[in-house]
């Protein structure tokens, strides 16, 4: 299912012929992508498909062997995260990378915290931290008791949470998530998804890496398939069912029976 065509309108970021090369190891050959300003895009795959690469080539940690990235349409060259960063796209891992023993504020602006520059240095204002963590916590509906709670003390839910503000706190565009609901307990599943659809409505696209076919079909509105590191098949949910995208990710078509419950309505 792979497409040469032009940059559809409206396409945010968009991956075109893009080959990763580790040695004589091919981790992606020739994978086309493509993600629309808040939409919520799931990208599935066995171990060892390619999925972390891409995520990691759009993030700017890798940067591809071949092929082009092309970010509103106008061609861009991540060489670092924090390049991607500047045009607005952040990246969540699956252990939230928080500092456990800094308060939910600290986390939310540690390497961009607000204050006076004083040459090489930032003279924190603890304040205004507190007061914009708080006002962006209330805007995503994320509840907590203090935003001066230690990150360790949080539920896993909470922690994700977090992240996800962090992620979201400096004007971003686009989320990749990985696997954003594998160490959660089952009762803080729902409050993330909840929170991950939510970004729709401030305009931030989404994309979540996930082998959980529920938290797939809750929370997005298409999905694509890498098997083998090649771009594999792809839909848009309400196009397909649970029973084909896990054919896809097996590298099978043509699982058109689905189960009951597995049909959207």
């Amino acid at each position: 299912m792979k497409s040469r065509q032009a940059s559809p309108t409206g396409a945010l970021l968009e991956a075109r012929g893009i080959s990763k090369y580790f040695g004589a190891i091919t981790a992606l050959h020739d994978v086309n992508f493509r993600v629309a300003p808040g939409e919520v895009l799931g990208v599935v795959g066995d171990n060892g498909a390619g999925k972390s690469t891409l995520m990691k080539i759009l993030s700017g940690l890798f940067v591809p062997s071949e092929g082009q990235l092309l970010f509103k349409e106008e061609p861009v060259r991540f060489s670092s995260p924090k390049e991607a960063q500047r045009r607005g796209i952040e990246m969540v891992y699956q252990d939230f990378a928080l500092a456990g023993n800094l308060p939910i504020y600290e986390n939310i602006y540690l390497g961009r915290e607000p204050g006076r520059k004083l040459g090489p240095l930032t003279l924190v204002d603890h304040a205004k931290a507190r007061r914009m963590a708080s006002e962006h916590l209330d805007r995503l509906h994320i509840h907590v008791k203090s935003v001066d709670q230690n990150a360790e003390d949080l539920s896993g839910g909470q922690r994700q949470a977090v992240a996800i503000a962090r992620a979201t706190a400096f004007d971003a565009k686009l989320v990749i998530m990985d696997e954003p609901t594998a160490a959660l307990a089952i009762k803080e599943v729902g409050k993330v998804l909840d929170l991950i659809r939510s970004l729709k409505e401030h305009g931030v696209a989404v994309i979540i890496i996930s082998h959980r076919m529920d938290d797939i079909f809750y929370c997005c509105d298409r999905v694509m398939a890498l098997y083998q590191g090649s771009n594999f098949a792809e839909a848009p949910l309400d196009a397909t069912h649970r029973n084909e995208v896990i054919g896809w990710i097996m590298g099978t078509k043509g699982h058109s029976e689905a189960l009951a419950h597995d049909q959207l309505h």
